[in-house]
């Protein structure tokens, strides 16, 4: 049984940064791709980034490019979304989903497991 729970959102003023956490459950972790996915109010939800089995290879949605870092520690069975220059457009829940490939997919629908979310907060 996969769990993921997610950690590290808040309240935070545009330009600051924040650290998202995912604890996984389950041996299945070190061998399966991971995203961040976000839900704003009133928006369609957003896969922002992703991550392969391994850590080596990546995906970011154009609107965060160059912002936000997913990485991983399979060690730890943790993934991790660094956020920089946060802006207010980047309120919304933010959900951490495990899919059962070990690659990665851009595509919200190839993920098996989600978590129920953590709110990050940007204000102007």
């Amino acid at each position: 049984q996969v769990q993921l729970v997610e950690s590290g959102g808040g309240l935070v003023q545009a330009g600051g940064s924040l650290r998202l956490s995912c604890a996984a459950s389950g041996r299945t972790f070190s061998s399966s791709g991971m995203a961040w996915i976000r839900q704003a109010p009133g928006k369609e939800r957003e896969l922002v980034a992703a991550i392969n089995w391994s850590g080596k290879s990546t995906y970011y949605a154009d609107s965060v490019k160059g912002r936000f870092t997913i990485s991983r520690d399979n060690a730890k069975n943790l993934v991790y979304l660094q956020m920089n220059s946060l802006k207010p457009e980047d309120t919304a829940v933010y959900f951490c989903a495990q899919r059962q490939g070990a690659s990665y997919s851009s595509q919200q629908a190839d993920y098996d497991y989600w978590g129920q979310g953590t709110q990050v907060t940007v204000s102007s």
